[in-house]
């Protein structure tokens, strides 16, 4: 936790670090800027600081235009948080005020909208309903500077309820009209929304990037060039999504059946590649640990990756009991031809044909017909149907000791598939496999030049809340 001193010093130093923890606004302008603006830094006594864009904005500020403070990488706070303000802002950013209203986020997280309200206002300054604006008011100016689309078109995609509310939040916010925004370069007639995915160096997106192509599933997934894409099941249709390196900036390209989920696929892509992680805080945890420390002086930037729909991975982690990762590939592409559902033409793109397929459709297959052993045959669609029926929560706004605790209670799902799907489905920073056989072998095999090892059952309490990097650490090591 910081104070508004050292946040000051922040800002004075123009730390790129604190991009999008905090925001400050200068009482003297009007405008909120990121904490590395390279305008010069005003006074102290004219400087207030929010946890959110949203709260600045609920204080009469608008965005800077020279930093584009809406542009920054999110708080890795929220994938820390378990707590109803962590998760409830899980649930805002990946759009669910837009589909169901506050009180879809209110009863998901087991409180009131009142009480939800006062709980998000007194925390970060804004509640549901700003905070949504603010999501919203980013994915309109996306979609206006990188597509074609009559602006019309865009309010509605973006959430909002008409054009002049869309047209006086933008205003509000950016203190331009929407027509100004536009860009030059927008090709007329592209069906792809390009986009740069920010993220805080350093990043070893190389290595992310072979871990997911490792693991790409034939038809949902391929990794060829450099170039990772893979299909999509979002609230209103499917999309695709190619990620590649740009220059600072990871290159993010989109088709979207619907482009309603615009941000629900750009959040599964920053999800999918930990790129709100702080690289910097994770290497200072692990500095002076025997072990951890050379390893990460040796793998600067390695991220957690987590996943695209929690449900997908849950599914997978069940294959991929007890056989190889290209054993496990090769079943769920079996699984995707004979049970997914055929992506359009008009969505695919190289080798993408399928979407994985849905848990109510695996929860309707007799597992006779599955090509697997009988018992996890029935371990599978237990769990499909468990997820179709709401018994198991894999939602952002999930309580994650509760869901790893139900998920062990179906048959055949033991510990380490429950903590994996938690590690990576649910996005959780802090989940050490201590028994799996990789980190077991990278524990007992010795440690890296200049370690010691701590043998193969050290206290992971002191890598807390890193202990999903320690993780892939020592998968790395290998």
């Amino acid at each position: 936790m910081m104070d508004d001193e050292q946040r000051y010093r922040a800002v004075h130093g123009r730390d790129s670090r604190f991009d999008g923890m905090f925001y400050t606004a200068v009482r003297t302008t009007g405008v909120y800027c990121r904490p590395s603006c390279p305008a010069r830094t005003p006074k102290r006594q004219n400087v207030d600081f929010y946890p959110t864009a949203a709260a600045a904005q609920e204080a009469g500020f608008r965005a800077c235009k020279r930093c584009r403070p809406e542009l920054t990488p999110g708080s890795p706070e929220w994938n820390i948080r378990a707590d109803v303000v962590g998760r409830a802002m899980r649930l805002i950013q990946d759009g669910a005020v837009d589909r169901g209203g506050v009180s879809e986020v209110a009863s998901s997280v087991g409180y009131s909208e009142r009480q939800l309200n006062r709980l998000l206002t007194a925390e970060l300054g804004a509640g549901p309903l700003a905070l949504a604006r603010t999501e919203r008011a980013r994915t309109a100016r996306t979609l206006v500077e990188t597509t074609d689309m009559p602006m019309t078109d865009i309010a509605f995609a973006a959430g909002f309820s008409s054009v002049r509310q869309f047209n006086e939040t933008m205003r509000a916010m950016f203190d331009r009209a929407p027509t100004e925004m536009r860009g030059r370069t927008v090709r007329p007639g592209s069906d792809t929304i390009t986009l740069r995915l920010a993220y805080r160096a350093p990043f070893d997106l190389d290595r992310t990037l072979a871990f997911l192509g490792a693991r790409a599933v034939p038809g949902v997934e391929e990794f060829h060039g450099g170039v990772y894409r893979r299909t999509l099941r979002l609230p209103h249709g499917p999309a695709t999504a190619e990620l590649s390196a740009g220059t600072g900036h990871v290159l993010c390209r989109l088709r979207l059946a619907d482009t309603r989920d615009l941000m629900g696929a750009v959040r599964r892509c920053r999800r999918l590649l930990d790129l709100d992680a702080d690289p910097q805080a994770v290497a200072e945890t692990f500095a002076g640990d025997p072990l951890l420390g050379p390893l990460s002086a040796r793998f600067p930037g390695l991220r957690s990756p987590g996943h695209p729909d929690p449900a997908e991975l849950a599914v997978r982690a069940v294959l991929g009991q007890q056989v190889s990762v290209a054993a496990a590939r090769t079943l769920a592409g079996r699984l995707v031809l004979a049970h997914g559902d055929p992506l359009a033409p008009e969505l695919r793109t190289g080798g993408l044909t399928h979407l994985f397929p849905a848990p109510a459709a695996l929860a309707a297959v007799d597992p006779e017909d599955l090509p697997l052993p009988r018992t996890r045959a029935a371990t599978l669609t237990g769990l499909a149907a468990a997820l179709a029926s709401g018994g198991v929560d894999l939602g952002p706004g999930c309580d994650r000791d509760d869901t790893e605790r139900r998920l062990q209670e179906l048959r055949g799902i033991g510990p380490w598939t429950a903590a994996y799907v938690r590690m990576r489905g649910l996005g959780d920073p802090d989940v050490f496999l201590g028994t799996d056989l990789g980190v077991r072998k990278a524990l007992t095999g010795g440690a890296p030049a200049g370690g010691t090892g701590p043998g193969p059952d050290p206290d992971d309490k002191v890598w807390s809340p890193w202990r999903s990097y320690a993780t892939h650490l020592l998968w790395a090591s290998l």
